[in-house]
């Protein structure tokens, strides 16, 4: 054939053309990868997001002080006055694989422009890792439809743009290649090579773990498929070392990590991967002990096993003598479970994936993984036929169905789904391929030239509409956002310097000891850009200090101001974001919805505990006479309601009635000359701004230490 055309010889290994195509491929897939993850580099050069700017700075004192200190630091500006012990409550690989890497390629380049790129890299070269696995798992052909679904996954772009230096990008490298490790292990003919591979499967687990601990979901289908493989494989002689080898591995490297040994060895996960390998031990010991029906001794052995595994688990909820993982981890193996922590359902990434989500995230893919599950399993059957073997399939289907199960739940965990789909898709793509172009008798040749090239067109549409389509929503579209540094988070496509602003104001013009009072959502972005230290962080280590924070906010500004100096916090900053109104008046009017505090204050009311129908109208958002006059968070937002409008109407009314919504004017209820608890000393310039339109504003108030309390 054409494509096995000799190029050039280098040594013993010969170049051929399908090669080049090979490689060509994969470096279109890194380069659409890389382009579409760099999008948002159009709108400034900054992290994105909220963790990335504690990673860097846990980087940076890495590198500042080298990777024996960092297992030793205490963060003192972090949940003041205890600290953090970061190496025990952090994404410890993500921290060491960033420093060691700009070591080596960092150059001259600064290590906040460099991990500002390191998301996007590695992100892109997963394209290589997922081609290797599915290579694997399915073929070449597989392997190259993947890589290039891959690059183009919009769950995966999403959590993985320029700046995103948070645990996915990393993560999910390190997880598909310890799965590509594993499964390439097992499926390797020469024994050292098995072996090696294996023992970096197991370095990889613990590795990609201790990076993101989403990674454990990784481990659902291994010991799904750790419990088949007795029934599914005969050289029951290299299988009987090969899993234990990975397990242990897996197990003793994962001691090197405080949070991995603490929460995966001795939780769920770790018991799951020991037990599916002291299984599949057993079974195999078993079934070779049976003179007779083999199988249906294994089989009866698994099921007492189930029996007993279940009986555990029930026994657990009650007893938990094993240590549960946190809701959310439970919420995605459990999805009909619960919570009636309001902390854990105000977390935007935690909401449920609805099924307009689930169709605009795969779409097209879902019906080639159908037709690619309907095909494989039909092709299996004519062993002839198959290009895939009974255990790589059993593993895809496990792998596929695992992965849009525990997806189903949150939307952050759509990346799953995404690979699951992918894999499948590539190899409905694959056994679709060989069908319409496997060799066919010399009289049918001419009815199938006529159906090859239709047959190419249309898988080109069906691949290329949903980067396209639907307008404003496409693949494009939704990776192109700005760094959250540049609009707060909020739902408005803009970019200002609001937020850099106020972080280099608190730098400059607070003392160096000086504790800021703030919402846990902006905690990385003070203690990073601020340099100062923060009551509470977005790692959310101690609910009930930011419980205690949100009681505060909400209290009277008497009670709060006691709060406060009990915390020892100096300053307190508030967000605010909002539009403001083209009304041709002497006054301007604004709208305060965006996605700031005014957005979130009904999350700090259900966290406090406190009742919302006294603080806000029946729209669930409008906040009522009481909010306004009687909370500290009423009091530190300098705006005031002065009339509500419905804008479908155009009707005005001077108190809230259903369906208006309240207009605000400015007014500044602690001036900074002022002898009230707080006392303004910033203001973000978005605030003296009068442009129409969308408007964010940070306010940092001083506690004033000398306010004398009015009862």
């Amino acid at each position: 054939m054409l494509t096995n055309t000799k190029l050039v010889s280098i040594g013993n290994f010969d170049l051929k053309l399908n090669h080049l195509l090979i490689i060509s491929i994969l470096a279109l897939s890194f380069t659409v990868s890389f382009l579409l993850r760099s999008q948002a580099a159009d709108f400034g050069f900054e992290l994105n997001e909220f963790d990335p700017f504690f990673n860097y700075r846990a980087t940076q004192y890495i590198v500042d002080n080298g990777i024996g200190s960092y297992f030793e630091w205490n963060d003192s500006l972090s949940w003041y006055p205890h600290g953090r012990d970061v190496s025990a409550t952090s994404q410890v690989m993500l921290h060491l694989t960033a420093a060691t890497t700009f070591w080596i390629f960092g150059g001259g380049l600064d290590l906040y422009n460099f991990t500002i790129l390191f998301p996007v890299v590695f992100g892109s070269l997963s394209v290589i890792v997922i081609f290797a696995l599915v290579r694997v798992i399915g073929g070449t052909t597989a392997g190259l439809f993947s890589a290039l679904l891959f690059s183009i996954s919009l769950p995966i772009l999403i959590r993985g743009p320029i700046g995103w230096f948070k645990s996915e990008p990393l993560g999910l490298f390190f997880g598909l290649l310890t799965v590509y490790l594993l499964v390439s292990g097992i499926n390797s003919q020469n024994k050292k090579v098995a072996f090696a591979k294996l023992v970096g499967a197991g370095i990889f687990t613990a590795f990609s773990i201790s990076t993101w601990g989403g990674n454990q979901f990784f481990i659902i289908p291994l010991g799904i498929f750790f419990l088949a493989l007795p029934f599914l494989r005969t050289d029951h002689k290299f299988i009987i070392w090969a899993i234990p080898l990975y397990t242990i591995t897996t197990i003793l490297t994962s001691f090197g990590f405080e949070r991995v040994s603490s929460n995966f060895i001795f939780g769920l996960g770790g018991i799951s991967l020991i037990a599916s390998t002291l299984f599949l031990v057993s079974c195999i010991i078993v079934q070779n002990k049976s003179s007779k029906n083999k199988a249906r001794n294994g089989l009866l052995f698994l099921v007492v096993l189930l029996i007993i595994a279940t009986s555990l688990i029930v026994v657990n909820s009650d007893s938990q003598f094993l240590p549960l993982p946190s809701h959310r981890y439970l919420n995605a193996l459990n999805p009909f479970l619960t919570t009636t922590d309001p902390l854990v359902d105000s977390i935007s990434e935690h909401a449920t994936t609805t099924l307009d989500q689930s169709f605009l995230f795969h779409s097209v893919l879902m019906i080639f993984s159908g037709i690619g599950i309907w095909l494989i399993i039909k092709n299996i059957q004519n062993k002839n036929s198959s290009f895939i073997k009974n255990d790589m399939l059993f593993f895809s289907l496990i792998l596929g169905i695992v992965g849009v199960y525990v997806s189903a739940t949150f939307v952050r965990l759509e990346v799953f789904g995404s690979i699951a789909v992918i894999i499948l898709a590539s190899l409905g793509l694959t056994a679709l391929t060989k069908e319409f172009f496997k060799n066919k008798p010399q009289t049918k040749k001419p009815i199938s030239k006529l159906i090859k090239l239709p047959y190419v067109i249309g898988i080109i549409i069906l691949l290329i509409i949903p980067m396209i389509f639907p307008v404003g929503s496409n693949v494009f579209a939704i990776s192109k956002v700005p760094p959250t540094i540049l609009n707060g988070g909020t739902v408005f496509p803009i970019t200002s310097i609001d937020w850099l602003d106020s972080m280099e104001w608190i730098k400059n013009n607070t003392p160096e000891d000086a504790v800021i009072a703030a919402w846990w959502d902006y905690g990385y972005w003070i203690q990073t850009l601020g340099e100062r230290a923060t009551l509470a962080d977005n790692s959310t280590i101690s609910t009930s200090v930011i419980e205690n924070i949100a009681k505060m906010l909400l209290s009277n500004p008497d009670d709060a101001w006691v709060s406060l100096n009990e915390m020892q916090a100096d300053y307190v900053l508030v967000f605010v974001a909002g539009q403001k109104l083209g009304i041709d008046s002497e006054e301007s009017f604004y709208i305060l919805e965006g996605g700031g505090d005014e957005s979130k204050k009904q999350w700090f009311m259900r966290i406090a505990g406190e009742d919302l129908s006294k603080h806000l109208f029946s729209d669930g958002l409008s906040g009522t006479d009481y909010f306004w006059n009687n909370t500290l968070l009423g009091q530190m937002f300098p705006y005031t309601p002065v009339i509500y409008i419905n804008f479908q109407t155009n009707e005005e009314f001077p108190i809230y009635l259903p369906g208006f919504e309240p207009v605000y004017v400015k007014e500044i209820k602690y001036p900074s000359d002022g002898n009230g608890p707080l006392r303004l000393v910033y203001a973000s310039p978005s605030f003296t701004e009068e442009k129409v339109g969308p408007m964010i504003g940070v306010f940092i108030y001083e506690v004033n230490k000398e306010y004398n309390l009015t009862s």
